[in-house]
């Protein structure tokens, strides 16, 4: 089960001794190689001593750090603390994200390389790791998403299996791009084991059809849109497409029975069924994603948009429903601001007061509330950002215009209440949330974008 040494050497006291063992590592999966074994012994003879193999190691870091090395203007403000934290992290990213795996399989998991937890699943955190690769190293995103466009045959099946058309994504994908989320959730706090329903977080197509459009759009790679992008913007928008229904009383589309980014709203209080009804979050980027993939059939070479329409059999009459739903979506709105799903104003406010003096931390409210024999569904409550990923994800002006064209008003004062409205309702049980935050922040209150930079910038070094 092992590979190893054993060494004997005579030592004296006081004398310094400095063993150097150079190791090689293949297997059949590694490119222009014939055997493994073979591959190991020749890398060995050919490898050099430790000093040049160290010289070698430290130079490729020079040229990456040329492209990733960030600086702290305001030192005074976040200390040398921040800025070594932030040098942390890019080099934790160009350790799971870096040249060595451009001819890897491998996609972007949760926890990286360090941690076990989420078992190695990808989820959606391409969504906020690839704009800091696309602008300095593209080639390492446009590896990230042909990891997506190979596992686009396992989200056609899910679509189909599910009962909808095109490719819908899994919240957690394993190997093999099949949906491997969890079904049960053990709350610690009360050792009771819960339904866990977040495979519903449909909004993981939102990020690969984000990802894959943001790429072209920050490198012009018409190539890479007609081999593979396009093809997987088009099928998303499918899914999108036979998701929704028509509300012939609203004379709107809806989409039923999904669960947004917030994950504490598994479902509404006491109904049988999981799932919440216009997540806005998933409508509003839904319409997003159907503008994009017209966009698509429109900038795409006229003899590979009518292979690619001839491969998915994709009809004119699709694209025209695709059309309609870009300005017949329902978006839920209460109290002047966006609602973050339809019936959010029906659910009971939370004494966050009385839960911050009897628990302290309350980044997992959901747990919290279930050992009290209560449930997160039954409050206004979010563990991290929802409707406000729509800030962080669009401009004001370009959200604006995608409201406008569904029929809604987008206001500044709209804009400036509903952040403060998610602010005040948010436990940010996720580091995720204090990044959104930080960024949406950024413009209207600086201190408080900058109190949430803090937040996130410590909470994998100081906890």
């Amino acid at each position: 089960d092992s590979v190893a040494h054993e060494l004997a050497i005579d030592v004296v006291a006081g004398e310094q001794l400095t063993i150097e063992k150079i190791v090689a590592l293949y297997t059949s999966r590694d490119r222009a190689v014939s055997e493994p074994s073979e591959a190991a012994v020749r890398e060995l003879g050919q490898a050099g001593s430790f000093e040049e193999l160290l010289e070698r190691h430290v130079l490729a870091w020079t040229h990456l750090w040329r492209y990733f090395r960030v600086d702290l203007t305001d030192g005074d403000v976040l200390g040398d603390e921040a800025l070594h934290t932030v040098h942390l992290h890019l080099f934790h990213l160009l350790q799971i994200v870096s040249p060595n795996s451009i001819d890897l399989d491998a996609g972007v998991p949760a926890r990286g390389l360090h941690g076990e937890a989420y078992r190695g699943h990808v989820f959606w955190d391409e969504l906020f790791v690839l704009p800091v690769l696309t602008l300095r190293a593209p080639a390492l995103t446009r590896a990230s998403l042909r990891y997506r466009y190979r596992r686009l045959p396992a989200a056609r099946r899910a679509a189909r299996d599910a009962g909808f058309a095109g490719a819908m994504y899994p919240w957690q994908s394993g190997s093999d791009g099949t949906e491997d989320s969890q079904r049960l959730h053990l709350n610690p706090l009360s050792g009771r084991w819960t339904p866990d329903v977040s495979h519903l977080q449909r909004h993981i197509c939102h990020a690969v059809a984000y990802t894959a459009w943001q790429y072209y759009q920050s490198t012009g790679d018409i190539g890479f849109l007609v081999d593979h992008g396009a093809e997987m913007i088009l099928e998303i928008a499918r899914f999108w497409s036979s998701a929704a229904s028509y509300d012939r009383g609203r004379d709107r589309f809806v989409i039923r029975g999904v669960m947004g980014p917030d994950e504490f709203h598994t479902g509404y209080p006491g109904a049988a069924d999981a799932g919440s009804d216009n997540n806005a979050y998933t409508n509003i980027m839904a319409a997003w994603v159907l503008q994009r993939a017209l966009n698509v059939l429109a900038v795409l070479p006229p003899r590979r948009r009518i292979e690619l329409t001839e491969t998915l059999g994709l009809r004119q009459e699709e694209c025209s429903r695709w059309e309609e739903m870009t300005r017949r979506i329902f978006v839920p709105f209460h109290d002047g601001v966006i609602s973050q799903f339809e019936g959010y104003a029906d659910l009971a406010e939370l004494d966050w007061e009385h839960y911050r003096r009897r628990y302290g931390d309350i980044q997992r409210l959901d747990r919290i509330l279930e050992s009290e024999g209560l449930s997160a569904n039954s409050f206004r409550v979010s563990k991290q950002a929802d409707v406000l990923m729509l800030f962080y994800l669009l401009s004001a002006d370009e959200l604006r215009a995608l409201l406008r064209r569904l029929g809604y008003r987008l206001s500044r004062d709209t804009i400036r209440k509903t952040i403060e409205y998610y602010l005040a309702r948010t436990s940010h049980g996720s580091t995720l949330s204090a990044l959104v935050h930080a960024w949406v922040l950024g413009r209207a209150n600086r201190d408080k974008a900058l109190e949430h930079f803090t937040r996130l910038l410590r909470s994998d070094t100081a906890d």
